[in-house]
């Protein structure tokens, strides 16, 4: 399905979904998110550990958003508005891609950066289908049941770019890899050689950094050079009492050069 023509970030969702812009890799913003949250930032460049750098992040989250306040609303509504924050989108997404909490994710990125989710219990094909008005509707049923959770994933994916910026340059392109047993269920836009393909993912995709890790899922692994600008999340950032799943790393779609590696 083609991108939007408009999106929240300093690039357009065509260049973003391109293939080429992962061989050219370029910073991607969302407006306004770091400069309406300079105080974090400005806390966050005091601190010289990863960890510590973590709880002021969910301690910042927790203040700005009122997480903590959620035990004196009166109403049951609201009480699960507050508690439904980040992470408990992030742990619902873990367990299932295609549950609400990752409606509401894969919503968040078409909001954002422009990209229309592929893949949402069916493939979607087109946003006047059956299966994207199904996907839409999980996607309000879940960002009803929070508070700004969106305004959330957008501090969270700043933070994780600015810890990453402080590894290794934002131009750069991490080795990740995606268990799975069935290829043809991908979407082969070019064969670009034996086991080198060119492939439309979904908007959201789950991968690991583990090599090894990636075998538990699946008979096939899937090799990607994904663009550091293109992480969402990496569960390591957040202190582990916060969420488990240490390699699993959260990327934005589109088109990606895949190679796919077999056991044996």
């Amino acid at each position: 399905m083609p991108a939007s023509p408009i999106n929240l970030c300093n690039l357009p969702p065509w260049v973003i979904a391109s293939h080429h812009f992962n061989s050219h890799p370029q910073r991607l913003e969302i407006q306004g998110v770091r400069q309406s949250n300079r105080l974090l930032f400005e806390r966050l460049a005091e601190l010289t550990s990863r960890e510590l750098r973590g709880l002021q992040f969910h301690d910042y989250m927790d203040v700005h958003f009122q997480l903590h306040q959620w035990q004196q609303e009166t109403s049951k509504s609201s009480r699960k508005s507050l508690k439904n924050s980040y992470l408990r989108f992030l742990r619902g997404w873990m367990f299932e891609s295609n549950s609400r909490e990752g409606a509401v994710l894969k919503g968040w990125v078409e909001s954002r950066f422009g990209l229309a989710p592929s893949f949402h219990h069916q493939p979607i094909d087109d946003i006047h289908s059956e299966p994207y008005y199904r996907y839409l509707q999980e996607r309000m049923q879940g960002k009803s049941r929070t508070h700004a959770i969106e305004a959330q994933f957008d501090l969270l994916y700043e933070f994780v770019q600015y810890e990453l910026e402080l590894i290794q340059p934002v131009t750069t392109c991490v080795t990740l890899f995606r268990g799975i047993n069935d290829f043809s269920e991908q979407r082969v836009l070019r064969v670009l050689g034996r086991n080198h393909h060119l492939v439309r993912l979904n908007n959201l995709v789950s991968f690991t950094s583990d090599f090894e890790r990636a075998w538990e899922f699946g008979s096939r692994v899937l090799q990607v050079e994904v663009p550091q600008s293109k992480v969402v999340f990496r569960a390591d950032l957040l202190p582990n009492a916060l969420l488990r799943g240490e390699e699993e790393v959260l990327v934005i779609g589109g088109e990606y050069e895949v190679k796919v590696l077999t056991g044996g």
